[in-house]
């Protein structure tokens, strides 16, 4: 069983190197969320082929071996098969599948974007109970019975008694000394915390920049989910008008009305104060979208809500333009000019799936 551990960890070792190796071209093409469990990603690791013997029979010859004079030439000899089609100058690629927990995906991101962890804000809420070793006592059930205490009791009885006979070396415990396990409850708390998605989903938010979206979310969750214990997602979506849906509905929805902004950022400041106070939760909005805004008073109203409710209340407020053919990229100027000194709001252009990592470590490589 030793042997088999240290191959086990030898295998994993292998396994995250190459997941280090190829974690740049897993995020922007997306690979692991169609592959995503409960808790685990499958993720397609390049098989490695070990080379090993073959041995025939003797009497077979071969090289070296049977009739021949020097300088002969060796023939390649009969070979099976109809031998159609071209042969190719490549070799085959072998994909081995390996499962991956998300907490351990989450640490090679972390190291691979060197990711600082996060300090939470607010107070402790969801506590967490875990039965922790805490001494020994003279009462108890016998499955918490501790046999080496209980002994080493019913020793110092005999010793001091006596009874205690070297040539005969027998010890007898009785019921006084009988020695138990305690156990007592430890009460953990955990920081809570809320990402709040909102996503621009008007006529001018094509399929490709849902996907880009869809990607970063899944690192961005990844990465949240490994720093906080008790986490919940929400998501917004808005053209004109903004409407809070569950995750499936946000990555799928296509309107073709115009933009309004506002109608996001009123709907997660309304989120915000009914459901998580700033107080006892971490806040995370996310806001993506192509840049266009209805006009210049809507943009006005955006920045308004920004600095009054929302900014006040969460850890980071982040937005990601993603750029579109036919989105006029003005509104991350705006935030820009708006916030260009706090440290509260994070802005990240993604031109297409090959700026996702580094829009990932605009965002989280704070440390907020």
């Amino acid at each position: 069983m030793q042997r088999i551990d240290t191959d086990q960890r030898r295998f994993r070792d292998i396994v995250r190197g190459r997941i280090r190796e190829n974690l740049r071209r897993y995020i922007s093409k997306g690979e692991l969320i169609g592959r995503q469990g409960n808790d685990r990603v499958s993720i397609p690791v390049p098989q490695i082929e070990i080379p090993r013997f073959k041995y025939g029979q003797r009497e077979n010859g071969g090289v070296g071996q049977g009739n021949g004079e020097p300088g002969d030439q060796i023939g390649q000899g009969e070979q099976e098969g109809s031998g159609q089609g071209q042969a190719g100058e490549n070799p085959g690629e072998h994909v081995l599948e390996v499962d991956v927990s998300l907490e351990e995906l989450a640490q090679i991101l972390g190291d691979e974007l060197e990711l600082p962890n996060i300090i939470p804000k607010g107070q402790e809420k969801f506590e967490s109970t875990k039965l922790k070793f805490s001494g020994i006592r003279p009462t108890g059930p016998d499955t918490l019975r501790h046999h080496r205490r209980t002994f080493r009791h019913a020793l110092k009885r005999q010793l001091a008694s006596g009874q205690y006979d070297p040539k005969n070396p027998v010890i007898i415990p009785i019921r006084d000394d009988y020695r138990y396990r305690s156990f007592k409850e430890e009460v953990k708390p955990h920081h809570n915390a809320v990402i709040i998605y909102m996503m621009d989903v008007s006529g001018s938010m094509g399929d490709e920049q849902k996907e880009i979206v869809r990607i970063e979310s899944f690192w961005i969750d990844t990465w949240l989910r490994s720093q906080y214990k008790g986490i919940e997602s929400r998501y917004i979506i808005h053209d004109a008008s903004a409407r809070e849906v569950d995750r499936d509905t946000f990555f799928r929805t296509k309107e073709s009305g115009g933009t309004m902004i506002s109608s996001a950022y009123e709907t997660c400041s309304k989120i915000m104060q009914t459901d998580y106070p700033s107080g006892e939760w971490n806040i995370y909005p996310f806001h993506f979208s192509d840049g266009d805004n209805w006009s210049a008073d809507d943009t006005s109203q955006c920045i308004k809500i920004l600095k009054d409710e929302i900014l006040p209340k969460s850890n980071v407020f982040c937005y990601g333009q993603v750029e579109s053919p036919y989105g006029s990229g003005q509104f991350v100027k705006d935030l820009r000019i708006h916030f260009r000194e706090s440290e509260d709001v994070i802005t990240s252009e993604v031109k297409g799936k090959d700026d996702i990592v580094r829009s990932i470590k605009d965002f989280l490589g704070k440390g907020k």
